[in-house]
């Protein structure tokens, strides 16, 4: 299956932020067992990359599809010669439209505004994140955002609760993307319970 058809198939995804190998990886197996199967993570450091390269080598996360957080063309580049799945730039930026066609793989840009949005949609990307969603309005901003524009296929995050997800879904969301709120103050047996809680969510 096509990575972005797995993301809007889960429903949700996990994004990593930090830079210190062992305590990502602890962190995507947590998330993992508890149901989580698409992570997004930001690439800071060689050290992630590295990180990256164990787990889309281990069978024992498949299915699992990696997102590789990037700004730079250069950043997306070895995120893809890594493994990963789907590039997502935290921005919007159409040098990497063309860079990850030719690259065959899935690029998903970011927007705020309406007018970011519609411009992602016009140059072809096929999923748009919304961010940060929650500080702009949450769910109501996603349905008013939307309602002219029930062409465009959008995921959100950004400061996200788990307690969120439902309104999300209903707003019109492919996809929830969460944050801190997965693994913030956690151990890992806590972390693997909030995964199962927030795909719990996904029904509600």
């Amino acid at each position: 299956m096509n990575p972005l058809n797995r993301i809007e198939t889960e429903r949700i995804f996990a994004v990593l932020r930090m830079q210190e190998p062992e305590n990502v990886k602890n962190k995507i197996k947590a998330l993992y067992e508890g149901g989580i199967k698409i992570v997004e993570i930001v690439i800071e450091t060689p050290e992630i990359v590295n990180v990256i390269k164990e787990i889309k080598n281990n069978k024992e996360y498949n299915p699992l599809i990696l997102g590789g957080g990037i700004i730079t063309q250069r950043q997306a580049e070895i995120a893809i010669n890594a493994g990963c799945d789907v590039i997502v730039s935290p921005i919007l930026q159409m040098n990497l439209v063309k860079f990850c066609q030719d690259r065959k793989t899935p690029l998903i840009m970011t927007a705020t505004t309406p007018n970011e949005a519609y411009s992602a949609w016009k140059s072809r990307t096929p999923l748009i994140k919304i961010s940060p969603a929650n500080p702009m309005g949450g769910a109501v901003y996603i349905e008013d955002l939307l309602r002219p524009m029930k062409f465009l296929n959008v995921i959100a995050a950004g400061s996200i609760k788990l307690n969120d997800i439902p309104s999300y879904i209903k707003a019109g969301v492919k996809a929830v993307g969460i944050g801190r709120d997965l693994y913030k103050d956690a151990n890992y047996a806590q972390i693997t319970k909030r995964a199962q809680y927030a795909c719990e969510q996904l029904n509600q």
